[in-house]
């Protein structure tokens, strides 16, 4: 995509509104093109930029400002008639001079065409300011018409209007259907193509998800005219071979109800938890690829686990004794940090008396309140999403909010706001490790506001718990590798002083504190017998650190 390629207006509102960046447009323009999608909205959705909120706000200012544009274009080109009036008579005076016209130039057509529209008004717009996108809702300002000229009438006699003559302006014209019916106007929709399932492909479903539990596997893979899989022990498994791809397209419809199924047709995915009596419960992902319908089932505990139960340290405990402040559990997909985050929940819920409010997409683990209040909310269901269930958070008296996943800026910086006013936050996040957590958090902001909020994240984070799965010597399981960053007052300042590069450095040496490096942890499994040295190396960042078995 050519940097000198012009921006359309939904893109260039995204970057007025401070939605989206300007290189964050261009990549989605980029995708539009090589995808042969034309609605640019529909692709910050399918991108993850934006959500459905968001795109709402934005095609309706969008929709705004192409109708005022419009409305001030037709009253300007307008031709001028006098209106009518009765004119009594008086007294004699010299005649007034005829009024000089001018002959308008014709005025150029009004393109039918909606881009066209849209591009004429974005370039008509920019640059914008605050007080430019408050005006896109007032109603456009009406166009002084010319009084007619000074006419001497005969004495008591009053004019008529000619019969074909209103007696009022004539009216605005009506914008093009064009654009009344842009594509850009509602929610943006992919209308796939969903089958209806039957009897026989629920009792598949449940058939093979009973399969999965029975056999202890962590994820239940069905793939349309691909085979169907298990992840046991973090190896995919095949388990059936040559499976219809229709049937299977079935099989993972019947799992939705008719919501469920409209989100899928409409957003090509969705996120949602699957309760199957006497089985378990299963967080699940459906999605269509270019061979057809596809999801994978993550199996749930029916009860919450304990860090006893996870292998993890009982030390980590004490990483929830605050009543203020952030604690993150950080790792890549599939390490195990919802299981890790329930545990703590769980200890919480087990040993203090507060309100704990948990913000998920989907609820996966059921807390019911022991000593603490519990309430979880579903984003996209209870709540229209996270960052809308944070600022209301904020007016429900939580003690601990627990968020299942801080996905982009709004809800960081919800979060990062909580554990300033007095709240106890928890968290996971997608970072490879506890530095770059930190990074994240800074990098997220726009960089005139990094400085405020590594001040904000030194004096807010608590605790960075970055954790592997590591498979174990014999393969038959796999056990927690931890990494942990525990913010002192060393560390604050390192963070503050744009210094995040020394704090791997800090950790290596801060066994005192309570902090260790990932590779500190795989050399000790190692040392231990758990796990094998070539295993270690695979996954440490710096190999020198792992000294055991060589």
């Amino acid at each position: 995509m050519a940097a000198n390629t012009p921006i359309p207006l939904v893109g260039r509102l995204a970057i007025q509104l401070k939605m989206l960046t300007q290189d964050e447009v261009r990549r989605a323009m980029a995708e539009s093109a090589s995808s042969g999608n034309p609605r640019l909205a529909q692709v910050f959705l399918q991108m993850g930029l934006l959500d459905r909120d968001q795109i709402a706000k934005l095609q309706k200012v969008q929709k705004d400002l192409v109708e005022k544009h419009r409305a001030k274009k037709a009253n300007a080109e307008a031709p001028s008639k006098p209106a009518p009036s009765v004119v009594e008579a008086a007294p004699k005076a010299a005649p007034a001079p005829p009024p000089i016209v001018e002959e308008a130039p014709p005025a150029p057509p009004v393109a039918p065409d909606v881009n066209e529209a849209a591009m004429h008004a974005a370039q008509s717009a920019s640059p914008m300011k605050g007080a430019d996108v408050e005006a896109l809702h007032q109603a456009p300002p009406e166009v002084a018409r010319p009084a007619p000229p000074s006419v001497e009438a005969p004495p008591t006699v009053e004019t008529a209007p000619p019969p074909d003559t209103a007696a009022t302006a004539p009216p605005t014209p009506a914008p093009p259907a064009a654009v009344a019916a842009s594509a850009e106007d509602g929610p943006p929709s992919l209308e796939l193509p969903i089958p209806t399932p039957g009897d026989a492909d629920r009792q598949k479903l449940e058939a093979m998800l009973k399969l999965g539990v029975d056999q202890k596997a962590s994820d239940v893979h069905f793939h349309a005219h691909g085979p169907l899989k298990h992840r046991i022990a973090g190896q995919l498994q095949v388990t059936e071979e040559n499976v219809d791809g229709e049937f299977v397209e079935r099989v993972v419809v019947s799992a939705l109800d008719d919501a469920q199924r409209q989100v899928l047709r409409d957003m090509g995915e969705i996120d949602f938890c699957f309760d199957l009596p006497g089985v378990g419960r299963f967080r699940a992902n459906a999605y269509r690829q270019q061979r057809g319908l596809d999801a994978v089932f993550r199996v749930i505990p029916d009860e919450p686990p304990t860090l006893e139960s996870l292998g993890l340290p009982e030390e980590l405990k004490k990483y929830t004794d605050f009543h203020q402040g952030m604690v993150l559990i950080t790792g890549p997909a599939g390490c195990g940090k919802s299981a890790t985050l329930a545990a703590l929940v769980n200890h919480i819920n087990e040993t203090r008396e507060d309100h704990i409010l948990t913000v998920e997409d989907p609820i996966e683990i059921i807390h019911p309140s022991k000593r603490c209040l519990v309430n979880q909310r579903h984003a996209g269901h209870h709540t229209a999403s996270f960052s809308r269930a944070l600022r209301g958070a904020l007016r429900e008296d939580p003690d601990i909010i627990v968020i299942g996943e801080l996905r982009d800026l709004e809800t960081i910086s919800l979060a990062m706001t909580a554990a300033e006013t007095g709240h106890f936050v928890l968290a996971t996040l997608h970072t490879a490790n506890a530095v770059r957590t930190v990074n994240r958090m800074i990098g997220a902001f726009p960089s005139n506001e990094q400085d405020q909020v590594r001040a904000m994240l030194s004096e807010s984070l608590r605790a960075v718990v970055s954790q592997r799965l590591v498979p174990t010597a014999d393969g038959t399981d796999r056990i927690p590798a931890l990494e942990l960053l525990v913010i002192n007052r060393a560390i604050g300042n390192l963070i503050r002083d744009e210094k995040t590069v020394q704090i791997r450095s800090s950790m290596q040496t801060g066994k005192a504190h309570g902090m260790y490096l990932l590779e500190q942890t795989l050399n000790e499994l190692v040392a231990e017998g758990k796990i094998t040295r070539e295993t270690a190396l695979d996954l440490a960042e710096e190999e020198k650190l792992i000294t055991a078995g060589a």
